[in-house]
């Protein structure tokens, strides 16, 4: 972060394409192509910067881009995993009942009678929705990952800084990938992504 302003990360390289340079991005924007539609984009650290141009949609979310900055296959390649962001105050501010995932981390977690449910650690997408990591809830061991979705999450307050989680979510009814144990390993019939290790990513 620069300057103490938040910011919001719209997507990440996810390799190369062709022999010119072009890139594959993986876009975190409810359309794709708006991964270039607010300007210059920067790696975590700010210490890159990107112009993306001639943005192409792919299927599942993945783009392909040109950038000036970015002059060979090897260049896109050597990219792989960089995340890319931006200023939030360049984006539009959201529709009603509808949030930038980066703004839910932090929020206080409370069922539907106001009883602590920890608070929001991280969002994940691991391509079958949007799922929230709750942390520190009471009595329960290690973290508890729930879709975010309107029946798993009826609530969110910005303002008050909480949001309301379905007891419904935790009881497995709607529930996400199950964890293997404490070492934070999610495993289902269609994942095995290692949260400690996503984590050290962003710190």
């Amino acid at each position: 972060m620069s300057g103490g302003s938040k910011r919001i990360c719209l997507g990440a390289f996810a390799g190369a394409h062709g022999v010119k340079g072009e890139a594959k991005i993986k876009t975190f924007t409810e359309a794709p192509e708006n991964i270039a539609a607010y300007g210059p984009v920067t790696s975590e650290d700010g210490k890159l910067r990107f112009t993306l141009t001639r943005v192409k949609a792919l299927k599942d979310g993945f783009v392909l881009v040109r950038a000036p900055e970015i002059k060979s296959r090897e260049d896109a390649e050597a990219l792989k995993g960089v995340r890319l962001y931006v200023d939030r105050s360049v984006l539009p501010a959201p529709d009603e009942d509808e949030f930038y995932l980066d703004d839910l981390v932090g929020l206080a977690a409370a069922d539907e009678d106001g009883a602590s449910l920890g608070a929001v650690r991280a969002v994940y997408n691991f391509g079958a929705g949007d799922l929230l990591e709750l942390a520190d809830i009471p009595g329960v061991k290690g973290v508890t990952l729930v879709p975010f979705t309107k029946e798993a999450v009826p609530a969110v307050d910005l303002a008050a800084g909480r949001l309301t989680i379905a007891r419904a979510a935790l009881a497995g009814e709607e529930q996400g990938p199950t964890l293997s144990d404490d070492t934070g390993q999610i495993v289902s019939g269609d994942i095995d992504v290692d949260l400690a290790a996503m984590r050290e990513e962003d710190a």
